[in-house]
């Protein structure tokens, strides 16, 4: 497989998990309460998600050929966030998590910005060349977000609310 084809799968790939994160992140930041089991359960899909992203930018490097770009400097940063944002979660400490969580979710919007307002960029050459695959694709990212959420939410009201349901 020649670097070019490998490219061709990764991007998309890459775009795939940010689209995901991006949904994902929108539907834990809005609902209420936080803290419970879909929250976490929707947060470790999030995560995971989110550092697929970081992790797949290091392999992608169209800006500058062969090189590491500025872009680069900000999936470092989005990493340390993201790691910081998961040990608050795992120590409990409610404040940090929040704001960590909160600020790569908002660097991740910053980054779709980007993506989709710059005509050169993948997105907006799919949508005018591809419209199909990038519809496809988009469907297909919010399908996996909504059976996230959805087995998140069976999984609670699966769960016996007391002692008295399990016997």
């Amino acid at each position: 497989m020649s670097d070019n084809s490998v490219i061709g799968v990764l991007i998309p790939l890459h775009a795939s998990g940010a689209t995901v994160a991006l949904l994902l992140g929108a539907w834990n930041l809005r609902r209420n309460p936080k803290g419970d089991r879909p929250h976490r359960l929707v947060g470790r899909v999030w995560v995971v998600a989110m550092y697929w992203t970081v992790i797949s930018s290091f392999f992608i490097k169209e800006l500058t050929p062969g090189r590491f770009s500025w872009i680069h400097g900000l999936s470092i940063f989005t990493f340390v966030t993201l790691s910081i944002g998961l040990w608050a979660a795992v120590t409990h400490r409610v404040q940090t998590h929040r704001r960590f969580m909160t600020g790569s979710y908002f660097g991740l919007l910053g980054a779709f910005a980007g993506a989709v307002a710059v005509p050169a960029r993948d997105i907006p050459q799919w949508l005018v060349h591809e419209p199909a695959r990038l519809a496809l694709g988009a469907a297909a990212c919010l399908l996996v977000a909504a059976a996230v959420i959805t087995v998140s939410r069976r999984r609670r009201a699966a769960r016996p609310t007391s002692n008295a349901a399990r016997t």
